[in-house]
């Protein structure tokens, strides 16, 4: 059980605070809620330069990690399609300095086209470095074209294209900032040995004269239901032939998704899983496997990919999966089987929860989903999936008119 108390400031910035007398540190952690599901279809990437512009100092700050690093902290930051999160940690005694950082550049963003510049290269050379020279790197560009029609997770966080990126604009980039980085488009956790009445005054001092901005209200178009199997090959100069397939699921806050958690860990959760001991150890047809789901907050995707053995040929590794995934289908889960994934998914759980940089993220994280008590609720939702709804759910998601294929073959 993690121990919190949160309050609200009077320009919307929703602050969650988590005491941990037990370290010397302190974390504060700043989530935002957008991610490039909110960008514009004609301007992708935007969330994720936001990530690399953040760095680039604030109207009062020009150098972000100097003071930082004196104060004897460090940060980082992260984008997914959901979310943008900055996070920093610090002896709590230097707590202060946090807040002034992070206050300033919520506050005023030093904007400039030097600033721009520099970052879009940047993110453009990721951009290059990452998905297009690199071997299967343009995979989930084409797969999420391939599985999404209307919904934006059809983009990866990192753009749909690098012109995107390349033609930015200071204007487009100040007005996609004033829309999503403001008090009430925010969750900020503090955590550590703090006290709730010191964070409650440093908040009211650094973050409570900043606008409000107008709250921001998220209307995406819903992916439709697939009714029919998507397919796609590519030849590419890749080591070895590769398959993917993926499937439509469920939203985050979806009772489903636990079920479709533990599904993936059934089939892909370490060396004992079914996707490797039947095909990788046995069958030898895959050089490797996995089976995965993207965690994302509107209905995401589950995924299965494997690199295959040489010599082998695509249909008869497809239908090797597809036998796997029949078993799930018809024969149901031994309790033995179930019970060793729930114990792994509470192992993880509490490992997850050692770290008190963890632990702010997932409360800041649980909030913009809805509440951050959602946290300590998490282990019970896993416990109560049963044998029948394994079986169940993977009746109604591993449906092939539910799927889209992507066969990547080597030209070498």
């Amino acid at each position: 059980m993690v121990e919190f108390k949160k309050f609200t400031l009077g320009n919307g910035l929703r602050v969650i605070v988590h005491e941990d007398k037990s370290t010397p540190m302190a974390v504060l952690d700043v989530m935002y809620d957008v991610g490039s599901r909110d960008e514009d279809p004609a301007q992708t990437g935007f969330a994720h330069l936001f990530e690399h512009l953040m760095f680039g100092g604030s109207i009062n700050i020009p150098s972000y990690d100097e003071p930082l690093q004196m104060a004897g902290g460090e940060n980082n930051a992260y984008t997914t399609n959901d979310l943008t999160n900055y996070y920093i940690q610090l002896p709590a005694e230097n707590l202060e300095t946090a807040f002034w950082l992070e206050s300033d550049r919520m506050l005023s963003l030093a904007f400039g086209d030097k600033s721009l510049a520099v970052q879009r290269k940047v993110v453009s050379e990721e951009f290059r470095e990452h998905y297009l020279n690199k071997p299967y790197g343009e995979v989930w560009h084409k797969m999420r074209e391939l599985a999404y029609t209307v919904h934006p997770y059809r983009w990866m966080t990192i753009g749909k294209e690098l012109s995107h990126i390349e033609n930015a604009k200071l204007a487009d980039v100040k007005s996609f900032f004033h829309k999503h980085y403001t008090p009430s488009n925010a969750v900020m956790c503090v955590a550590g040995n703090i006290t709730f009445d010191q964070v409650k005054e440093l908040s009211e001092k650094w973050f409570g004269n900043i606008p409000a901005g107008e709250k921001y209200e998220r209307r995406l178009p819903e992916e439709p239901k697939q009714t029919r199997p998507h397919h796609l090959e590519i030849k590419a100069k890749v080591p070895l032939d590769a398959l993917y397939k993926c499937w439509h699921i469920y939203s985050r806050l979806d009772k489903r998704y636990y079920t479709t958690d533990l599904i993936t860990d059934i089939l892909s959760g370490g060396g004992s899983s079914r996707l490797f001991q039947s095909l990788v150890k046995e069958k030898k047809l895959f050089s490797n496997i996995e089976c995965y789901h993207f965690g994302s907050v509107d209905a995401g995707l589950i995924a299965i990919e494997g690199k295959l053995v040489k010599g082998i040929k695509m249909e008869a590794a497809e239908k090797a999966i597809l036998e796997e995934l029949d078993k799930m289908k018809t024969e149901e889960i031994s309790e033995a089987e179930l019970q060793k994934v729930k114990n792994k998914t509470e192992s993880l759980i509490a490992f997850e929860d050692v770290s008190l940089m963890n632990r702010a993220n997932s409360l800041a994280t649980y909030e913009l989903l809805g509440d951050a008590d959602l946290m300590n609720k998490e282990l019970a939702h896993y416990q109560a999936v049963t044998a029948a709804e394994i079986r169940q759910e993977s009746r109604n998601i591993f449906d092939e008119n539910n799927c889209s294929t992507l066969y990547y073959y080597s030209e070498n």
